[in-house]
């Protein structure tokens, strides 16, 4: 099941960069991020036509083929619904709405602590070597993605900074901090399921 889990937020990630973007620095980011965290539990298929040609090869079991390309799928329908609900919401800087705040803030906080988790704690990434690179691109990524919805602050204490500095405004600073650390519980959890115990 963490397979198909991690085969869904990789698809999910790749696919609302590609819908909100369409730059090709944002794709590779987000992409190259995704494929680090997720490639020691699922390979990082994100992708019907490389879970098929795995398992052509002999790559991976008859039985994961279906559930992959079904994780797939459903994080196709959760990229579309997504980008139409964010497509709504882009705003100047300090005139960003609190929904888009809430929705972007979560979104990109996820990724950030999700990609974080699997390549620089994951027993199965020790010692690698790519931690550094997949942690700012995805953070690359959530800037082009998420700055335009909420300033893409993804970070407690840059929401308050940039609140200080003017950029943000104070009365909306509790939508941040909301969005922040729930994501936060929720990608941790999230890698706790994927990963299993340890």
């Amino acid at each position: 099941m963490q397979k198909y889990l991690v085969e869904f937020i990789g698809t999910f990630f790749l696919l609302i960069a590609i819908y909100i973007s369409k730059d090709p620095v944002t794709i590779f980011a987000v992409l190259t991020a995704m494929i680090y965290a997720g490639g020691p539990i699922s390979s990082a298929h994100y992708n019907p036509a490389v879970t098929i040609a795995f398992w052509i090869r002999g790559g991976m079991s008859r039985k994961d083929v279906l559930p992959y390309i079904l994780a797939q799928v459903l994080a196709i329908v959760a990229a579309i619904y997504t980008t139409q609900l964010l497509g709504g919401l882009v705003a100047t800087p300090s005139d960003f709405e609190i929904s888009s705040i809430l929705i972007a803030e979560i979104l990109g906080t996820f990724a950030l602590v999700f990609v974080i988790l699997n390549v620089a704690t994951a027993k199965r990434s020790e010692g690698n070597t790519y931690f550094g690179i997949a942690i700012g691109l995805v953070v690359l990524g959530g800037i082009y993605l998420f700055g335009p919805l909420s300033g893409a602050a993804m970070n407690p204490a840059v929401a308050i900074a940039l609140c200080w500095e003017g950029s943000f405004i104070w009365t909306q600073i509790w939508a941040y901090l909301v969005a922040e650390f729930v994501a936060a519980i929720i990608a941790t959890l999230t890698f706790l399921y994927v990963n299993g115990k340890e």
